[in-house]
């Protein structure tokens, strides 16, 4: 697998390619992948001529009392996945080959950071815009590929390519679960086994809220207080948030209708876990 670890590097490799007329993918990721960032990667392959996937703790995008220096790291695994995948690219750079001596500046965006994750996170998605923005700035791919699991993110990024005239296709990709409906999530490793277990209600309550909808109710916030009284049952969970808001714009929404987006937070011991279902009522 090759792995490059300088801007340069990359570039060079990325000209290469165009100058055959291939057509580059990029995967953007924070590395100890899982299959849920295989699915991408092989979406790429599948889309694609070449595939780069970014493998890069961005330090940008963590707050003072986060988990920068316990992150999963596992480059060796992170490359036989790549590998059997399809990936022709790993691109590895350290925090200072991404942000030379003085860096200041950045990629901001208000309205839809201002919710959800943002609220409790408020220096996430600054970080999370301008290492993208980097990252398709030294790529220059066809195309961006991300998970609906970070639904927000997803979304905040497609808001950046279309506010910044990017020409840049972002192919949202649908979230990966273990056979007992948890999200596959890098941070499920810090799990202990009973919270572990615990965690299942959170598939559980997407399950619920999803059926509800199904079922006729259109009240926003019963469907939500429904999905925290079945969370708040599991004594391990402890809830960030449960909101249901307009995908597009982020804000909280009171009747199901339009473009929807249910998403949750939730701390089991040390490991923040996050779910969601999207539904297009117009659909």
């Amino acid at each position: 697998m090759k792995i490059l670890k300088t801007v340069d590097e990359v570039r060079s490799q990325v000209k290469a390619w165009k100058k055959e007329g291939l057509s580059v993918g990029l995967v953007p990721t924070m590395g100890y992948l899982h299959e849920g960032h295989q699915s991408l990667i092989r979406k790429s392959v599948e889309q694609n001529d070449r595939t780069v996937v970014s493998v890069f703790v961005n330090p940008m995008q963590f707050g003072p009392t986060e988990d920068l220096e316990s992150y999963p790291r596992d480059l060796d695994a992170d490359a036989k996945l790549c590998e059997t995948t399809g990936a022709d690219v790993i691109f590895h750079p350290e925090p200072e080959e991404m942000y030379k001596p003085g860096f200041c500046s950045y990629v901001n965006m208000t309205g839809l950071p201002d919710a959800l994750c943002g609220l409790t996170r408020p220096v996430h998605f600054k970080g999370v815009c301008t290492v993208v923005n980097k990252l398709f700035n030294i790529v220059q791919p066809d195309r961006a590929y991300f998970g609906q699991k970070d639904a927000q993110q997803l979304a905040i990024i497609m808001r950046m390519v279309i506010d910044l005239n990017m020409d840049i296709e972002i192919v949202g990709c649908p979230i990966i679960r273990e056979a007992d409906g948890l999200a596959k999530s890098s941070r499920n490793i810090y799990l202990k086994p009973e919270e572990r277990q615990a965690a299942v209600i959170l598939s559980k309550s997407v399950k619920l809220g999803q059926q509800m909808i199904a079922d006729g109710e259109r009240d926003a916030k019963k469907i939500v207080a429904a999905m925290k009284d079945l969370i708040g049952s599991e004594p391990l969970a402890d809830i960030d948030y449960v909101e249901m808001v307009d995908m597009d714009t982020m804000k909280s929404i009171d009747i199901v209708e339009g473009h929807v987006l249910c998403a949750m937070a939730v701390r089991f011991g040390k490991a923040r876990l996050i779910d969601n279902f999207i539904l297009d009522m117009n659909k």
